[in-house]
C-alpha cells in the first residue's frame, strides 16, 4: 500500500478553529504547508516551509509530485474536490497516496442560508472560466448557485441576465461565508446596483423570466435561428434525429467534422457540463460564426480546429463519437475517423448527395451499421396560402466500433 504522504484539507472563513481535529492533526504534522495567500495567512507562522499556489494552477501537480516523500499539506477552500483544487491535484497523483478531509462547502452553507434544497440547485463555477457558461444553465425556475473569484462578477451576471430577457431574476451575493466579516447583498438584475463586491463570494440566482425571455432548452434540437449561419446548418428536426444517434453521455468527447456553424457540437456540450467537443472547420468565416454561436448558447470553452480533414484531425483528443456532416468525399476521411475513434464509439454521418450515399452505403456493406433516410416537410406560403414545402433528404449512416 502506498504512504499517504499528501492531504488535503479544506478550510473556510473561521480559520483553524474550524477544523476537524482529523484535519487539525494533518495540518500540526505537516512539514510542507501549500496554500493560497489567503490560506497561508489563517496558520500562525511556526517556521514551517510555505508555499503559494502557483499561477498557471496546472503547474501545481508537478511541483507537489516533487515533494514526494514529505509530510506536505494542501490547503483549499470548503471542499476540495467540488470545483477544488483536489481535483486538479487527483489528475497527477493516486488517491491511495492522498488523504483528504473536506470542509463546509460554499454550496453547503449558501443553500441552508437560504432554504434551498441542494439536490434541486445547479452549482457552478466561473473562477477561471468564461461568464457565458452561464447561458446553458437559465431556464425558468432555475435556481443556481455560482462560485466567482471577482467582486466585479455579480454585476456582469446581472448583466447577462437583463441582457437574456432574466432582469426580473432574484441575485443575492454572499460574501466570506462563516467568517467574521459575512455579508450579503440582494437585488434583482434588472435593477442591480453594486459595482463591486468582496472578492470572495458566492452569487445565488433564483431564474425569472421577464417577457422577453427566450427559453432553449438542452432537449436536442434548438431552433435554427438560435444560430449565426451561412446556411450551413444542420436543420432542427434533422440535428434533433442527430444527436440521438449520436447518443452523448456524461464526459463524452465529440469530434464535429466540417462543423459548418458548430450546431451539432454546441447542442452536444449543452446536454451535460462535463461534455466536450471539437469543432472541425476549414472556411474561415464559418470559425467566427462558430466562436459566436458558441459563447451565446453556453460552450465557451468548445474546441475550435482550424483546417482541412483528414491533416486537422491529428493530435486531436480520441473521440467518444464523431460526426461527420462536411467532407465526406474527402479521400480516407471515413477511414480515419473510424480509426482513431474510440473502442465502442460511435460514427453518424449526414449527406445529402448521390456521391455521399455511395459512399456510406460501400461503407455499411464492409463495416455493418444502419442507414436511414430522413424527410422533412415545412408549412410554408404559398402565396396568400399555404403549402408543405419539402427539405431536401438527409442520408444518415449510424456504426458503433466494437
Amino acid at each position: 500500500m502506498s504512504e499517504k504522504w499528501l492531504s488535503i484539507v479544506g478550510i473556510g472563513e473561521d480559520g483553524v478553529g474550524g477544523l476537524t481535529p482529523a484535519a487539525r492533526t494533518l495540518l500540526d504534522t505537516a512539514e510542507i504547508l501549500v496554500g493560497g495567500e489567503r490560506h497561508l495567512a489563517m496558520v500562525p507562522d511556526d517556521n514551517r516551509e510555505r508555499r503559494a499556489w502557483p499561477s498557471p494552477i496546472r503547474t501545481l501537480i508537478p511541483e507537489i509530485e516533487a515533494l514526494r516523500g514529505q509530510r506536505v499539506c494542501v490547503l483549499a477552500t470548503g471542499d476540495p474536490m467540488h470545483f477544488g483544487v483536489g481535483t486538479t491535484l487527483l489528475r497527477g497523483i493516486p488517491p491511495s497516496e492522498v488523504t483528504i478531509v473536506p470542509g463546509r462547502s460554499a454550496f453547503t452553507m449558501a443553500t441552508a442560508r437560504l432554504g434551498w434544497t441542494r439536490h434541486e440547485t445547479d452549482c457552478l463555477t466561473l473562477h477561471g472560466r468564461p461568464l457565458e457558461l452561464l447561458h446553458a444553465y437559465l431556464y425558468p425556475g432555475a435556481k443556481l448557485l455560482v462560485l466567482t473569484d471577482d467582486g466585479a462578477a455579480p454585476r456582469a451576471i446581472s448583466a447577462l441576465l437583463t441582457e437574456r430577457g432574466y432582469g426580473p431574476s432574484r441575485l443575492m451575493v454572499l460574501e466570506r461565508m462563516d467568517g467574521a466579516s459575512e455579508g450579503s447583498i440582494d437585488g434583482t438584475a434588472e435593477t442591480w446596483s453594486a459595482d463591486r463586491t468582496d472578492d470572495f463570494n458566492t452569487v445565488a440566482i433564483d431564474c425569472i423570466a421577464g417577457p422577453n425571455a427566450r427559453h432553449l432548452t438542452r432537449t436536442p434540437g434548438l431552433p435554427d435561428d438560435a444560430f449565426e449561419h451561412d446556411g450551413q446548418l444542420t436543420k432542427q428536426e434533422v440535428r434533433a434525429i442527430t444527436l440521438s444517434a449520436l447518443a452523448p453521455t456524461p464526459g463524452a468527447v465529440l469530434w464535429d467534422v466540417g462543423a459548418g456553424c458548430g450546431s451539432i457540437a454546441i447542442e452536444w456540450m449543452r446536454q451535460h457540463p462535463r461534455n466536450s467537443a471539437v469543432a472541425i472547420e476549414h472556411n474561415a468565416d464559418r470559425l467566427s460564426l462558430i466562436a459566436a454561436n458558441a459563447s451565446a448558447l453556453g460552450t465557451p470553452r468548445m474546441q475550435i480546429v482550424s483546417g482541412k480533414v483528414p491533416d486537422a484531425l491529428a493530435g486531436l483528443e480520441p473521440a467518444d463519437a464523431v460526426f461527420i456532416g462536411g467532407g465526406i468525399t474527402t479521400g480516407g476521411l471515413v477511414e480515419r475517423c473510424w480509426n482513431d475513434l474510440k473502442p465502442g464509439g460511435r460514427l453518424v454521418a449526414n449527406v445529402v448527395t448521390t456521391e455521399g450515399e455511395r459512399i456510406l452505403s460501400n461503407w455499411r456493406e464492409n463495416h455493418g451499421g444502419d442507414l436511414r433516410r430522413i424527410s422533412i416537410e415545412r408549412a410554408e406560403p404559398v402565396g396568400r396560402l399555404t403549402g408543405w414545402r419539402p427539405a431536401m433528404t438527409v442520408t444518415q449512416y449510424i456504426g458503433r466500433k466494437s
